[in-house]
């Protein structure tokens, strides 16, 4: 089978599966143009409302495919995976990522650009520049730090270092650990959750964190919600004790 990204639409969650096993789930060069078209696909498609990254059976992702670093490996991997990691964390729905296995370098580098975090206990995160004399990229180094913080950010990158799934939790890396057996399951339940919940509230939060908001976006997102029904949709709901029906963005 050729490495590739594999997308599944299953109602309204969509699953980008790593499937390269012959190395791990290592991204080549193609893999990561192949991203960003993905995505495209499932942001203008609107039955999506969750997108989840995962890896093929039980690793994640190994990182980049290492020969892409040779001189014979067609392209710059560098700027492909920080184009590949920009489109993902600019993605305008909630993303999570599951993560088996092997969680490094590059793998570790696209589940940051996700929003949440979900891992099988025995899972193990690194990021590994300092093996290979790379520089990690500006904008990766400064998403890493505002997950982890200045100080775990550093411990992984000056390190190399694998961590586990305690470590992980206990710095933010992750966001919930899960016997092996139960991932699937806990992760397609918290998809429809997500999924349940106003699109309104969601986009305007995951734009706002991060980063500032001029005055301009603050105005949109405050007439998006004056002018839309899901407010007045959730209150009622609320009132009535019964499941909200959100309708945003209109036509959804």
């Amino acid at each position: 089978m050729e490495p590739a990204l594999r997308l599944d639409v299953d109602g309204t969650t969509a699953t980008i599966r790593i499937s390269h096993p012959g190395k791990r789930n290592a991204m080549t060069n193609a893999m990561w143009r192949q991203l960003p078209a993905l995505l495209d696909r499932c942001a203008a498609d609107p039955a999506v409302r969750v997108l989840v990254l995962t890896g093929e059976g039980g690793t994640f992702c190994a990182g980049a495919d290492i020969t892409a670093l040779t001189p014979d490996g067609g392209g710059a991997p560098r700027d492909l995976a920080v184009a590949a990691e920009e489109a993902l964390a600019a993605f305008p729905k909630p993303t999570l990522a599951a993560v088996r296995g092997s969680c490094v370098g590059g793998g570790c580098q696209l589940a940051v650009a996700c929003d949440l975090r979900f891992a099988a206990e025995g899972a193990r995160f690194g990021i590994t520049p300092a093996r290979l004399g790379i520089v990690y990229p500006a904008s990766s180094t400064r998403r890493l730090v505002e997950l982890v913080g200045p100080a775990t950010a550093k411990y992984l990158l000056f390190s190399a270092e694998l961590v586990g799934t305690d470590r992980a939790l206990r710095t933010g890396l992750v966001d919930e650990v899960w016997p092996d057996a139960e991932l699937d399951g806990r992760v397609a339940e918290f998809a429809r959750l997500l999924a349940s919940r106003s699109q309104l509230t969601q986009a305007a939060a995951k734009e706002f964190a991060a980063g500032p908001a001029s005055p301009e976006r603050v105005a949109h997102w405050s007439e998006q919600a004056r002018t839309g029904a899901d407010t007045a949709e959730g209150v009622a709901a609320f009132l009535q004790r019964r499941q909200p029906r959100f309708t945003w963005p209109a036509g959804s």
